[in-house]
């Protein structure tokens, strides 16, 4: 009897779950998120291999449909205001967030911030300009696609750096969640359109952790070279050593349990090593629940972001990896190497913490680099979470022109 009801729960999570998650329900995970220590119920079969299993929850959205039953479903937004996109009672977990915008001002892409409040708390779990959050940085849109993020662009569009942003994060709470977009730029926002597509349930189960996203920037990184002196070529700063991370970027630090699910890495290379226009090499570092030497080590930047001999083929999109920025590859051994975004999403293998994490990684081998780094880690965990550094300011969050990145290429190149 006990070896056929394990066989009938293995094969319940290999129905509705498939891969990595089946062989968790072999082990005794559930299959899906279920009643646990009391708590009501939340069945939510996730894929396309559960589509045909009865699911619990009630769909509703919040959107910004014109009341009056006209076509000006749009909101606009003055400097300095900020928009409610959703105020939400109750428990529930957002499946999707759509948004495009119409705003004349330069940069507003990094001068419109996205935040996401969970369970009545008074700061917030995502902090992040809004392109950014939605994988592209610099101020600018992209066709691209992954499977939780995407933007739809083109022509027209594309010119006028509008494009559609999607986002299928699942994002739970327990009790009430809010998402606002501010508009701190100098000019109002003509037009904001927006989806935010969730479930209700009665409450939610103790083992649903909250989403979170958090944007950063160092403009330039701290060089541990001067690679204005050509004698810091390739094999020089090849001999340099960083074994404790000290002088990497900051990518995310947590603390709580939880999971880093991925992020997006925007890079403006504006300090090359002599001769030699590729700006990766630098090496990931993970600490997870306070280690002293990470446990998890990398072997370049192209590498992390499952890509190899630097990013050959340029501009790629793919369900977990990829590069959503440039449009065009940049050709040649002695061209500008420019700005890039480049994304990896950690579905298959998200890394699991149960104190903190911090992850960093170098700008160039050991941080030989001083270049604008600015990124989106994603990760769920308990609430309340660790503050967040401070926002930076719009004059410093917005992109270095196209013309000062050149001069500052060829000054060192």
């Amino acid at each position: 009897m006990l070896k056929n009801a394990l066989r009938r729960r293995f094969m319940g999570g290999m129905l509705g779950m498939g891969g990595a998650a089946a062989a968790m329900s072999a082990v005794g995970a559930p299959a899906f998120a279920q009643e646990r220590q009391g708590r009501g119920q939340v069945n939510t079969p996730g894929g396309l291999a559960g589509l045909f299993l009865a699911r619990q929850g009630r769909r509703r959205r919040e959107s910004s449909w014109n009341r009056d039953g006209r076509n000006a479903d749009r909101y606009q937004i003055e400097p300095g205001a900020t928009h409610v996109m959703a105020d939400l009672q109750g428990a529930g977990i957002i499946r999707h967030i759509w948004v495009t915008i119409n705003h004349q001002e330069p940069d507003y892409l990094r001068k419109l911030v996205l935040r996401a409040y969970w369970d009545g708390q008074s700061e917030p779990s995502v902090e992040a300009p809004i392109g950014d959050f939605f994988g592209v940085g610099h101020g600018r849109v992209s066709n691209y696609w992954s499977l939780p993020l995407n933007m739809v662009t083109g022509g027209g569009p594309e010119s006028q750096n509008r494009a559609a942003m999607n986002c299928f994060f699942p994002m739970a709470f327990g009790n009430g969640a809010r998402i606002t977009v501010e508009n701190q730029g100098d000019e109002p926002t003509l037009a904001l359109y927006y989806y935010v597509d969730y479930e209700s349930f009665d409450s939610m189960i103790d083992e649903a952790l909250r989403f979170h996203a958090q944007w950063r920037r160092v403009n330039p990184t701290s060089p541990r070279l001067d690679l204005s002196n050509r004698v810091n070529d390739f094999p020089r700063t090849n001999e340099e050593v960083n074994l404790d991370g000290n002088g990497n970027y900051t990518v995310l630090e947590a603390t709580g349990r939880g999971h880093y699910v991925g992020c997006n890495l925007s890079i403006d290379h504006l300090n090359p090593i002599p001769n030699f226009n590729w700006f990766g090499e630098g090496d990931d570092f993970f600490w997870i629940d306070g280690e002293a030497t990470p446990s998890l080590m990398g072997t370049g930047t192209e590498d992390y972001f499952c890509a190899a001999w630097g990013y050959p083929g340029g501009f790629n999109s793919m369900p977990y990896h990829g590069i959503s920025y440039p449009v065009a590859p940049e050709e040649g051994p002695e061209r500008y190497s420019g700005k890039w975004t480049m994304y990896r999403y950690h579905v298959e293998d998200p890394i699991m913490f149960q104190r903190s994490l911090k992850f960093s990684i170098e700008a160039g081998h050991a941080n030989v680099h001083a270049n604008d780094y600015s990124s989106v880690a994603y990760w769920y965990q308990t609430l309340p979470h660790q503050a967040f550094p401070g926002l930076l300011p719009v004059a410093q969050r917005v992109p270095i022109p196209d013309r000062e990145s050149q001069r500052s290429f060829w000054r060192t190149f």
